[in-house]
């Protein structure tokens, strides 16, 4: 039987800190907690697939290209799923936490605008 992961993680990122609850061969289980007026890089993933629920705040969510964005507002216990290479963007309106459980490929990000120069 794999071992758990069994340690939570915390990472600082400048749009407020992730937790990392989850992480297994299999599946990985992160907090988000995404401060008031900040955005996430635009990006997309080559393998990885997600399915965010917010838990609290307002969220808007970009899906697509500049000038053909699909926009989205998610309010508290609103799921979305986003398959693999689907470009998408997180702006937090309010302070956020978002629960997001996903394949484990965690480093799998290709970040295509980022106002932090990621």
């Amino acid at each position: 039987m794999e071992e758990l992961f069994n340690q939570t993680q915390t990472i600082s990122k400048p749009w407020g800190f992730e937790l990392i609850w989850a992480s297994t061969s299999n599946y990985a289980g992160k907090m988000l907690h995404v401060k008031a007026g900040h955005k996430l890089s635009r990006q997309y993933h080559q393998e990885k697939e997600e399915t965010l629920h917010l838990l609290s705040g307002e969220l808007t969510l970009e899906l697509g290209e500049p000038g053909s964005l699909f926009v989205r507002s998610l309010t508290p216990g609103e799921t979305f799923y986003l398959p693999p290479k689907t470009i998408h963007r997180m702006i937090a309106v309010s302070d956020c936490i978002l629960l997001e459980v996903s394949t484990p490929q965690l480093s799998d990000v290709v970040r295509l605008e980022d106002d932090y120069g990621r």
